[in-house]
């Protein structure tokens, strides 16, 4: 089958999230897209930010770390971090590397795309914006939180989340690749500093509602102190809306399964609980609800499935063709 007649996927997102969804979807027959943030500052990418003035590398590492078929040799080096060294503690190689490749072409995306294709890489992987972009978050007590890493921090509820400088112009190419899609999954993640930052830039929550795919939510499993703290799984839905307005999502995907009792007091000391997914609201809301037993019991923390969660999610690809057929 060639790739002009594969189904279009496109995966939005970051964090820790994005990663182990693509790590299941790359060996499946379809198109893939990933549109990854670059607003976090924290760390190694925080500081080659600071330094270099370019997009965040950190999440788009990962995310080639996710969809390459290189040797595992190979994958350990770009993953690497090190551990100390004068200047080099904390950095990781592959955030080097991608910082590297951006001034030897000139070009974050033109850098990320040499490294994926000596990587083998599956897919295309788009940042959301080529330039510099800094994530501020207003809280429900009017103050102002600037910097990804700090708004978790703050203790505060937050009210909404931001860029600067605005506008910031997405690539045309990500902004193509939601319209022209099959199918859109937005990953779970920390949804005010990994989810949104990619939602809120301009163009693509109107490339969300235009699309002629299905796009579908992946919601987290537990709340995040800091950022969802309560929520419900309507909660993170009506965050979204607010943010960008409703028709931009069509499902979500949930563990329908109870949460082992020793995994819930291991995250109850990080002020985390499971996401409650009230039914009635989310239909309220108009979102379709798709259930599933998704979580991969083997980890050590709760993470999802990797080819679980793969499987359902290209499922979904059948089941809009078979309605078209219909």
């Amino acid at each position: 089958m060639s790739d002009q007649s594969l189904p279009r996927v496109v995966v939005i997102g970051g964090g820790t999230g994005m990663p182990v969804l693509l790590r299941g979807l790359k060996s499946f027959p379809i198109d893939l897209t990933s549109i990854v943030t670059v607003a976090d500052d924290g760390g190694s990418s925080g500081r080659l930010r600071d330094e270099l003035s370019m997009p965040a590398p950190g999440d788009i590492r990962n995310v080639i770390a996710a969809l390459s078929d290189a040797e595992p040799m190979l994958l350990d080096l770009f993953q690497h971090r090190f551990a100390n060294g004068n200047g080099l503690s904390g950095h990781s190689m592959g955030n080097l590397l991608l910082a590297a490749m951006t001034s030897v072409t000139g070009d974050f995306l033109n850098g990320i795309t040499e490294i994926s294709r000596v990587l083998n890489v599956k897919g295309k992987i788009l940042p959301i914006a080529n330039q510099n972009m800094f994530l501020h978050a207003e809280m429900v007590d009017g103050t102002i939180v600037s910097g990804e890493s700090n708004i978790p921090k703050s203790g505060k509820k937050i009210k909404r989340v931001f860029l600067s400088p605005e506008p910031v112009q997405p690539l045309p190419e990500a902004v193509e690749a939601v319209k022209q899609a099959d199918l859109v999954i937005v990953a779970p993640g920390s949804l005010y500093t990994s989810t949104l930052p990619n939602m809120i830039v301009s163009q693509i929550g109107d490339a969300l509602r235009e699309t002629h795919g299905k796009v579908v939510y992946v919601c987290n499993v537990m709340t995040q102190y800091g950022e969802t703290t309560g929520y419900t799984a309507a909660d993170h839905i009506q965050a979204i809306y607010d943010h960008i307005g409703e028709g931009c999502l069509h499902s979500i995907v949930v563990h329908n399964q109870e949460i082992d009792e020793t995994m819930q007091q291991k995250y109850a000391e990080e002020n985390a609980s499971p996401v409650i997914y009230d039914t009635d609201r989310l239909l309220d809301l108009g979102i379709e609800i798709i259930e599933g037993d998704i979580i991969d019991p083997n980890q050590k923390a709760l993470r999802h499935d990797t080819y679980k969660i793969a499987q359902l999610l290209v499922s979904l690809l059948q089941s809009e063709q078979d309605q078209k057929e219909s």
